[in-house]
């Protein structure tokens, strides 16, 4: 690789830590070609968005954004890394499960996952991130939680008020 190409990939790198607030950093290396492009077709139908690289480069474009933002993840920079990226920050680890899953394997593995300025590392912590809430969800659960008490106060209220209607003489 030229010194231009590898400033290339370190750019565009770049622009995706910069778009994305969720990345996986997966190892790969034992998977074969026909299963990493299952692993990229399955990730490009769910909107994430896999890149391999080396990890000298994904490491400079982490650098140069924010060396400490970034801290927790460089020791994960070793063998094969494939990057995922993605909005939903658990959609990385549902397509990682899914398909260990489907291929009877433990590959690929969760070197760490970086979701919303959270680092997260080892494979062990992949079922706590398949469980992960969206911000969607929270919200729903929220609205949720706002609208029950409301609902009993309002019965309440009503209630209460067919009841002083019932005693209040007519005049």
């Amino acid at each position: 690789m030229t010194k231009d190409q590898k400033n290339e990939v370190i750019e565009v790198l770049k622009e995706k830590f910069t778009q994305y607030n969720n990345f996986y950093i997966t190892d790969t290396e034992a998977l074969s070609v026909a299963q990493v492009t299952k692993l990229r077709r399955t990730c490009f139908d769910k909107q994430v968005e896999m890149k391999v690289a080396k990890n000298t480069l994904i490491r400079k474009a982490l650098e140069s954004l924010d060396t400490e933002k970034y801290a927790g993840v460089y020791e994960s920079l070793h063998n094969v890394t494939a990057l995922m990226f993605s909005e939903n920050p658990k959609e990385p680890a549902l397509i990682i499960s899914s398909f260990r899953k489907a291929s009877n394997g433990d590959k690929p593995v969760l070197k760490a996952a970086f979701i919303n300025g959270d680092v997260y590392t080892g494979d062990n912590t992949l079922k706590a991130l398949t469980q992960i809430k969206t911000k969607n969800e929270l919200i729903g659960e929220v609205i949720g939680l706002l609208q029950s008490p409301a609902k009993r106060v309002l019965a309440a209220l009503l209630h209460h008020h067919e009841k002083q209607a019932e005693t209040t003489p007519a005049e």
